[in-house]
């Protein structure tokens, strides 16, 4: 596979990866936003539901995102053009989502994974709102590297094979 169809099957891998994780992102916000005006125990209840599977789909989502831009990076460093700096600030983004998640969303799942859903803790609104406000900083940086990313794909030039003897 020459190297110009390596880089066109990444760039369909990065959008589409990070395109379907900024996209669940903004569905769990949603969702999130929603729970805002229920007490401790529907909450607790729906966070050891969504515990269950997903944190396995972020997952799903994320880490080809992150390799696929990853790889692109590479594949473009010796270009730096603009389309090479979009790309290099969404792996940037996608890193920031993902470290917002290991040091904020992560060590609050595991707590809550725990709570009692008939009795949540005192401070459960506290952690919540921490949570939601981790989950709309990795939601703004999902959302944003996909657009940097999208913008990168559309500058692309299209790159035809001319057949033979056709003119070029």
């Amino acid at each position: 596979m020459k190297r110009g169809a390596i880089q066109s099957v990444a760039r369909v891998a990065v959008l589409l990866f990070v395109g379907l994780f900024a996209g669940f992102l903004v569905g769990v916000l949603i969702l999130e936003l929603s729970l805002r005006q229920f007490d401790g125990t529907v909450y607790a209840q729906l966070q050891q539901v969504a515990l269950i599977g997903l944190p396995v789909l972020a997952s799903v989502l994320l880490f080809p995102a992150l390799i696929a831009t990853a790889a692109l990076v590479v594949m473009e460093l010796k270009t730096k053009n603009r389309g090479f700096w979009l790309v290099a600030a969404a792996l940037a983004l996608l890193l920031a989502a993902l470290i917002t998640t290991l040091v904020v969303n992560v060590p609050i799942n595991l707590a809550e994974g725990g709570w009692n859903v008939r009795n949540p803790p005192a401070d459960w609104a506290d952690m919540r709102d921490r949570w939601q406000l981790g989950h709309a900083l990795r939601t703004f940086a999902a959302v944003a590297a996909f657009g940097a990313l999208s913008v990168a794909a559309v500058q692309q030039p299209i790159r035809r094979r001319s057949l033979p003897g056709a003119p070029a």
